[in-house]
């Protein structure tokens, strides 16, 4: 493809509008609420978030990942603590993340510190996963070279030939990222958008918006 071929592909945003007193005083109920339009319109992976992490020295990585927690403290997903994003956070604990529903012409950037949750809680998450994501979390190395795919098949049957009770590895559980900011977008005609955000000092949020 040449570049004609991509100043081609444009798409008009005008399903709706986002004003301020549509995204109310509240960021978490807003997400919610946002969270259960794209479930409710059946998108594939409605719970999918793009995740950016860096080094202490500024190297930004990125992937998706899933929102499995939402709650006032924050958004949950799960990995292993030895993966790339898992040693990142642990030398630099803050990320963000955006939810990007294309079908809905919506998205959503987050900012914020991040820890590690509960163990009880990563345990009792752990243990609801079907028993083969269980036994793929102990048989993968995460973000280590392998020699190939038959050597990750041969882990995997390893584990499961052990046919001991699959816990939840030391190395493997969840993580928060707190609510710092929130910025709602909602695309508009001649790509003029509605950009919405919320930023939380001393317990309190602030909202403003946002130019295109």
């Amino acid at each position: 493809m040449d570049s004609a071929d991509f100043t081609a592909l444009r798409h008009e945003y005008e399903a709706a509008g986002l004003s301020e007193q549509d995204a109310g005083d509240d960021p978490v109920a807003l997400f919610e609420r946002w969270l259960a339009d794209a479930i409710g319109a059946g998108l594939d992976e409605p719970n999918a978030m793009v995740l950016a992490t860096a080094t202490p020295e500024g190297m930004p990585s990125v992937r998706t990942v899933l929102l499995k927690q939402l709650d006032e403290r924050g958004l949950a997903f799960f990995t292993s603590y030895t993966s790339r994003k898992g040693r990142e956070l642990a030398a630099n604990p803050r990320a963000a993340v955006v939810m990007p529903w294309h079908p809905l012409q919506r998205q959503i950037r987050v900012e914020g510190a991040v820890e590690r949750i509960d163990p009880a809680a990563s345990d009792a998450y752990f243990a609801a996963r079907p028993l083969g994501s269980r036994l793929a979390a102990i048989a993968s190395p995460q973000s280590e070279p392998v020699g190939d795919r038959d050597e990750l098949e041969r882990r995997y049957a390893q584990v499961e030939r052990a046919g001991a009770e699959v816990e939840r590895p030391e190395s493997w559980g969840g993580y928060r990222i707190g609510w710092e900011t929130v910025e709602f977008w909602q695309g508009r005609r001649n790509r003029f958008h509605d950009r919405v955000r919320f930023r939380r000092e001393d317990g309190r949020w602030s909202r403003d918006r946002l130019a295109p």
